[in-house]
């Protein structure tokens, strides 16, 4: 290794990290805002313009807070438990590209921390390590409240993540490769959310649960558990936690439109434009910023417009309805690749129509369900 590529590694490091750090700082205001708006109110308005530093005056507030350690709680655990879900928050966006790259100084530069051939594999292997730190501050906390919250976050994340890696094969199958970097450049002609939309509807429902969002906020439900896993924490270690779910929101985003929407790509209608990436290298960035600010949107909408669900039903809805749905997009999307390559590429598109369908099904059978139960009620 030289000095140069050391220096090239940190810094794109640095870039990385910070621009986390900051992004969920206004997150947060993003959401407050968009809240506010849709809930005909004005949101935060006093700590600078348009209420801009609104998260850095909460921010200092969580430093000077007293932190409080009840008694009983496994001390160490206690402690780790923010640090254990915090990390992965950061470290799973190592392999995500941002851009193409461009030459500097005689080098060529991408715009990447690392691109390995299992990047896909990855991104699985660190999203499962976060939940180890739910688990552990619900048990450590000695709280049953907070224990029951762990629980509900193991069970969730288990029955959504099969959909999700059902999903990322989805992903695999349509880039031939498990190199985010070439899953995006597959991307060039033709996004895959409009060959296989109904993968990607799948997928954004997974990383709903998988950031506990919203209506999958069932580990935090403040109505039942006063807060969940972490309700004997306070002061900093909060705002790690605090911290970690925002960041895996922008994170979820950035891989979902890594893996459906193109990625650093333009849309796929300017791809031979002077707005085409291969002749702009700079509007990579921008365009994932795009892609990924109407992600963080629609889960904010999704926030203010949908209740939370009952906790048998979100079980039942992950395994008796996601992941058959799930094994039928992957079932149905390597088929029409099959087509494709024995007898026309158009035959790809054979993916489209039958996808709806299956997934019209799905939405049936779920609509003749909540009827059913409905019914009986009555």
């Amino acid at each position: 290794m030289t000095w140069a590529l050391f220096w090239e590694w940190f810094i794109k490091a640095l870039i990385l990290i910070f621009t986390l750090l900051i992004g969920f700082g206004y997150l947060t205001w993003y959401e407050r805002r968009f809240l506010a708006r849709i809930q005909v109110r004005i949101g935060p308005n006093r700590a600078g313009p348009q209420g801009l530093m609104q998260w850095m005056a909460d921010a200092v507030k969580l430093i000077f807070k007293e932190e409080l350690t009840p008694a009983n709680v496994y001390k160490l655990v206690f402690f780790l438990s923010p640090i254990v879900t915090m990390v992965p928050s950061i470290v799973i966006a190592a392999v995500i590209p941002w851009g193409t790259s461009f030459q500097l100084g005689g080098r060529t530069i991408h715009l990447y921390l690392a691109d390995i051939n299992v990047g896909v594999i990855y991104l699985m292997s660190i999203a499962s390590i976060a939940v180890y730190g739910i688990v552990l501050a619900g048990w450590s906390s000695n709280n049953k409240y907070a224990m029951m919250g762990g629980l509900r976050s193991t069970a969730q994340i288990i029955s959504y993540e099969l959909t999700l890696g059902l999903m990322f094969v989805t992903a695999i199958l349509m880039g031939n490769s498990m190199s985010l970097v070439d899953i995006v450049e597959a991307q060039k002609g033709m996004w895959f959310a409009a060959i296989q939309p109904v993968g990607y509807l799948l997928f954004f429902i997974a990383t709903l649960a998988e950031v506990n969002r919203h209506p999958f906020d069932m580990p935090e439900a403040e109505q039942e558990l006063t807060a969940g896993y972490h309700t004997e924490y306070s002061g900093m270690k909060f705002a790690l936690f605090f911290m970690a779910e925002y960041q895996k929101m922008i994170v979820v985003s950035m891989i979902g439109a890594t893996l459906f929407l193109g990625g650093y790509r333009e849309f796929w209608f300017l791809k031979d434009t002077f707005l085409s990436v291969d002749r702009a290298w700079f509007l990579g960035p921008a365009y994932l910023f795009i892609k990924v600010v109407v992600l963080l949107g629609i889960m904010i909408w999704v926030r203010a417009s949908w209740p939370r669900i009952r906790y048998d039903r979100l079980m039942g809805l992950g395994w008796k309805i996601l992941i058959p749905l799930s094994l039928a997009v992957v079932f149905i999307t390597a088929v029409g690749i099959l087509l494709a390559e024995m007898f026309n590429p158009l035959w790809i598109w054979i993916v489209l129509p039958v996808s709806l369908l299956v997934g019209l099904l799905a939405v049936m059978v779920v609509y003749r369900d909540l009827r059913r139960k409905a019914y009986e009620r009555a």
